[in-house]
């Protein structure tokens, strides 16, 4: 019984360091790499915040409040030289299965001036998935 729970425990350890070499090759993808995978999925619309801090889903009119969609994968991408070159690409998906991106800088800039994208963006639920 012993060495079974040994077994057992050597097991989950080698699935816990597979996933996170999985999260590891995440953050070393290309943003075109992951965008294009995305697109083939049929994931390309963006959800984008516009000049009166609403959410849109692009080719809607439909304003989103936060609790209206959740963050199912997130993307890191750090540019090898220049901060400047640091983006992050949200899949999400609103309250009707809709799927989609936001993409935004980090570090000294982001694509939204202001404190209202951020705030936004910290009050969508996080539920990752392995699907994306």
């Amino acid at each position: 019984m012993l060495s079974v729970f040994y077994g057992l425990k050597i097991v989950l350890n080698i699935k816990n360091i597979i996933m996170e070499s999985s999260e590891n090759i995440d953050r070393m993808t290309t943003l075109t790499g992951v965008m294009e995978t995305l697109r083939k999925r049929g994931i390309h619309r963006e959800f984008r915040m516009n000049e009166d801090c609403e959410m849109k889903y692009e080719g809607s009119d439909k304003n989103y409040k936060p609790e209206e969609l959740r963050i199912v994968k997130t993307y890191r991408f750090e540019g090898p030289s220049n901060p400047d070159d640091n983006a992050v690409l949200y899949v999400v998906q609103d309250t009707e299965k809709n799927i989609g991106i936001i993409l935004d800088s980090y570090g000294a800039d982001s694509n939204y001036p202001g404190q209202e994208f951020d705030t936004f963006l910290r009050d969508i639920p996080i539920e990752e998935s392995d699907e994306y």
